[in-house]
């Protein structure tokens, strides 16, 4: 099988067109930029699988059965549905199987790949993890051998249960520490979301004003991601309230003067998430909105100068929380960032009640905010880092004033 090789696209907003049926009309430029593959890249794959392995066989373990579909894109490449079941299987010799549902994928890192039917005449089943699993004992030959075997604790299905004795090993932690470094082709896709959210905050500072719906907004913002990735997103997030801490559109809320509109945006593409955060003011800004702005700058400035491979998340948090305690008006009493990748909160975790320490390849947000009724809800502003040898690389550069 070849890997699925397409270029990353960048996009420049050119400018704003008006009409009588679409008062916002968002064109983008589409520039070539370099070639990076943003479909299944098959040697990537492998070195995970390889990864794998090597824990593996030091675990003394002899398979390891994935069902979950993130994990089987992460080492196999295909994106699956959450609607449709698939599982995997990976020998501690790096022989795999894939079995999915409907047709073989075009483009997957598996030695072998079988299909299960997940409908009947266009209805899905309800009972494809019983069928998927079926099929991957027969695949095996009936048993699924050995005597330890890997399995996410989470997502084990019973439907395996009869096909093996064997004692089971919890996979999870292992996979996500190895899902921490991200690989060239996991961190091309994430920069394509992110360029999504930049898109998506240069039409928010052109559409918001009194009056505008949080809907609206919504609405516009969701078409403008889309057309930026030039194909519907894989899943959507995360708050668009204005006056409000965060959450989800409500239909009949309205923008009015003086209030900050937080967008906490978390658009994927293609399974990997963006999660960054601006906060725009809805036609003038305080002088108390000012200086809690300008605190929560320092916080970016440390974290930029400070964040490099070996240092302890926590320290990073404390000195977060130290520089906001000291803000005039608002109180900072969330989490100070999270990784992102598959799912949109993976390690490392900037948060007291984990120990985590930064590491090459981590991919970051860093969201300090400050929260009061007398800065009209709060504001919140987030960043993606990508942790690198000396230091970090801000994936997010877009502007961070609260101003339109």
């Amino acid at each position: 099988m070849q890997d699925d090789k397409q270029g990353v696209r960048e996009f420049t907003l050119l400018h704003e067109k008006t009409s009588p049926a679409r008062p916002m009309v968002c064109e983008f430029q589409e520039i070539w930029v370099m070639t990076i593959e943003l479909g299944v890249n098959l040697a990537e794959c492998r070195q995970r699988q390889a990864r794998l392995c090597d824990w593996m066989r030091a675990a003394g373990v002899d398979r390891t059965i994935l069902t979950t579909n993130a994990h089987i894109q992460y080492l196999f490449g295909p994106r699956f549905a959450w609607t449709f079941a698939a599982t995997a299987a990976l020998d501690a010799d790096g022989q795999s199987l894939v079995i999915a549902p409907h047709a073989e994928p075009a483009v997957c890192a598996a030695d072998r790949v079988d299909v299960y039917r997940p409908k009947m005449l266009s209805t899905m089943r309800n009972d494809q993890a019983q069928l998927a699993a079926a099929a991957l004992a027969e695949a095996l030959g009936g048993q699924i051998a050995g005597q330890r075997v890997a399995v996410e604790f989470s997502a084990y299905w019973q439907h395996l249960a009869p096909f093996h004795s064997a004692q089971l090993v919890d996979v999870e932690p292992t996979l996500l520490q190895m899902r921490r470094s991200k690989s060239p082709d996991e961190l091309a896709k994430i920069r394509v979301a992110i360029q999504g959210t930049g898109a998506m905050y240069e039409v928010a500072r052109q559409i918001i004003r009194p009056g505008i719906s949080e809907l609206e907004v919504y609405n516009h913002l969701q078409a403008t991601a889309n057309e930026v990735f030039g194909e519907p997103m894989t899943a959507t997030g995360n708050d668009y309230q204005v006056n409000s801490r965060g959450g989800g559109p409500r239909a009949n809320v309205v923008a009015q003067a003086g209030q900050l509109y937080i967008l906490d945006l978390g658009p994927a593409f293609r399974g990997y998430f963006a999660d960054n955060a601006r906060t725009i003011a809805v036609s003038s800004v305080s002088s108390q909105q000012l200086e809690a702005w300008q605190k929560i700058m320092e916080v970016f400035h440390m974290i930029e100068s400070q964040v490099k491979p070996g240092v302890r998340c926590r320290d990073i948090f404390d000195r977060a929380q130290a520089i906001l305690d000291q803000a005039p008006v608002g109180v900072f009493n969330h989490h100070l960032g999270h990784g992102i990748g598959l799912f949109p909160h993976e390690g490392p975790h900037l948060n007291p009640n984990w120990d985590d320490t930064f590491q090459v390849g981590d991919v970051f947000t860093a969201e300090p905010g400050l929260y009061a009724d007398a800065l009209q809800a709060g504001m919140r502003l987030e960043n993606d880092y990508l942790v690198t040898e000396s230091g970090v690389e801000n994936l997010s550069p877009f502007p961070l004033d609260l101003k339109l």
